[in-house]
């Protein structure tokens, strides 16, 4: 009997963009053969960390890579950070936003004012990742959360805080730095709307009315992560961040429903996990690949495929009670 591919009983597929869809301003391989393919019979949709950009920019960049792709189906930490906001402060507020276009934009959209300097005294501050951001306006922020000695201070609402960001020319730091350099000034830490918090994905799954939604993506701290927290299956794809190693030591939070090598492996069957036990030893088989775990130590029985490999590898370690570091790994399963 075929196994069932990732995509059956969803009704909409939900991408990350960077180390997924993209790598800078480039397509990564078969990723949009496989999305277009997957928009055949699913509702697909666009998530991105990334506030850079407004929804409508990020949807031209889609559709000029080969997809066909509206403003609407993309959704942004932006427009989770309003969501978030609006539970915070009253629309028609004055906010200082820290960041660029895309934040500025939903800010807008959302009913709300904007001011670039503490001087006027803003009702909250929204902080998210532009390449434009450095010292002045990280200080403005700073100026405008210090809380006077016994207050709490005004909300601050962060978009994102991925540690990193991909880029054409490799991985850069991302909103995370610039958060955790404000945080160091004011000393206590944002409400952050988008991956992995749940509010981007209810964003999501509001705007789509979806039931049964796929979450892809290619970071298990903020994708897997946020999947899991807002109940949605997952596709940790390895054309990005996190790589086999990462996989294999992923905490239970981050663990995705499916490992795939790239987009094509979307619409293929997805080969069962099947273990058996051996006297004191348990045998996972995924396709051709055997993985043997017994005490601390696991081996190889039979390589198959690399990505065959790292799933049973993964269901050996994750099922065993035991964090990776307890165990003997051979190297065969990540490099």
């Amino acid at each position: 009997m075929t196994s069932p591919t990732p995509l059956d009983g969803i009704d909409l597929v939900l991408a990350d963009l960077d180390g997924v869809v993209y790598r800078g301003p480039d397509a990564i391989p078969f990723a949009i053969e496989a999305l277009n393919a997957a928009a055949q019979h699913h509702r697909v949709g666009y998530l991105t960390n990334n506030a850079s950009r407004t929804d409508a920019s990020v949807a031209e960049h889609l559709t000029s890579l080969g997809l066909t792709v509206a403003p609407e189906e993309v959704v942004t930490s932006p427009q989770a950070a309003m969501r978030v906001m609006a539970t915070l402060v009253p629309v028609g507020s004055l906010i200082l936003v820290i960041g660029g276009a895309g934040l500025v934009d939903e800010v807008e959209k959302a009913g709300y004012t904007v001011t670039r300097s503490a001087l006027d005294s803003p009702a909250a501050v929204v902080q998210g990742f532009s390449p434009e951001v450095g010292w002045t306006q990280l200080a403005e922020a700073a100026f405008a959360l210090h809380a006077p000695k016994g207050g709490t201070g005004i909300p601050w609402v962060a978009t994102n805080t991925d540690w990193t960001i991909p880029q054409a020319r490799g991985t850069a730091p991302g909103n995370g730095t610039l958060v955790s350099a404000v945080h160091t000034a004011v000393g206590r830490l944002p409400v952050v709307a988008g991956k992995p918090e749940v509010p981007m994905f209810e964003v999501a799954t509001d705007r789509f009315s979806a039931t049964s939604t796929l979450v892809i993506g290619d970071r298990l701290d903020t994708d897997i992560l946020g999947a899991n927290r807002a109940g949605l299956s997952s596709v940790l794809v390895l054309t990005g961040i996190d790589q086999a190693k990462q996989v294999l030591a992923a905490e239970p939070a981050q663990r995705p429903t499916y490992i795939l090598e790239d987009l094509r492996q979307l619409s293929e069957p997805y080969p069962q996990t099947v273990e058996t036990t051996d006297g004191a030893a348990t045998v996972v088989t995924v396709g051709e690949s055997v993985v043997r775990r017994e005490g601390e130590n696991i081996t190889v029985v039979n390589a198959g495929t690399p990505i065959d490999l790292l799933r049973a590898g993964c269901a050996a370690i994750w099922n065993s009670g035991v964090a990776i570091y307890g165990l003997r790994v051979p190297a065969e399963l990540y490099s």
